[in-house]
């Protein structure tokens, strides 16, 4: 279980690395021109030809991107213990488990745990490649916790200070103390105009969208992706 669970981890990381090549141009594609094989997994992606269709990602993308997860992590899924792994190994000045915890519920959709192929790179292609309003979209979701359809100040302050904490004193020796909240009440006082201690997506994509300084905040999450 140990080995697997090893495996997984690399295999996730070798998948970012990858994501992080598509974004840059740099990711050859000279040798995926056959099909994926996927007899030797637990758990097989939806055809390509859907996925293509559902996601920003082409063909012979998603061939690279599945061959090298599928390779390193048999299963063909990944579970909440080895994704806040491999984020604390991007973040090792800080605690990174809280943030891990709340972004790894917002790509398992299905609420069971594990996050399969599908999910992992769906939504993914929605934050490195969809457009600005599934980006606030996505990222709604990810301060919904409770998956109310609403924000509260509450649930974004602990998303706020989750990243706080993941990002580490010695990377931001500024922001301590206060700061989340102040961050949450300033954010609250654009949105929030009539005073219904909550935000609807709506409201959350409308004003962020007006506000030059909502979505330079906005793009701290593309940061810690």
């Amino acid at each position: 279980m140990a080995g697997c669970t090893s495996r997984c981890r690399q295999g996730v990381l070798k998948l970012i690395q990858s994501l992080q090549r598509l974004v840059s141009g740099t990711l050859s594609k000279d040798k995926v021109d056959d099909e994926l094989e996927m007899t030797m997994v637990c758990h097989r992606p939806e055809g390509l030809e859907q996925l293509e269709a559902q996601t920003n990602f082409t063909k012979q993308e998603l061939q690279v991107l599945y061959r090298g997860f599928k390779n390193e992590c048999p299963s063909g899924v990944v579970n909440e213990e080895t994704f806040k792994h491999i984020y604390a190994q991007f973040f090792p000045h800080g605690d990174a488990s809280t943030y891990a915890h709340y972004l790894f519920n917002a790509f398992d959709t299905r609420n069971n745990g594990s996050i399969k192929f599908e999910d992992f790179v769906m939504g993914l292609s929605t934050l490195l490649r969809g457009t600005v309003r599934e980006k606030l979209e996505w990222t709604f979701h990810l301060y919904d916790i409770n998956r109310d359809g609403f924000i509260n100040k509450e649930e974004m302050t602990e998303i706020v200070r989750a990243i706080y904490d993941m990002m580490g004193k010695y990377t931001y020796p500024a922001l301590k103390g206060d700061v989340p909240k102040q961050h949450v009440d300033a954010f609250f006082e654009k949105m929030d105009k009539k005073r219904c201690g909550f935000v609807t997506v709506g409201v959350f994509v409308f004003v962020c969208r007006e506000d030059e300084n909502m979505m330079r905040s906005m793009q701290l999450f593309e940061n810690v992706m």
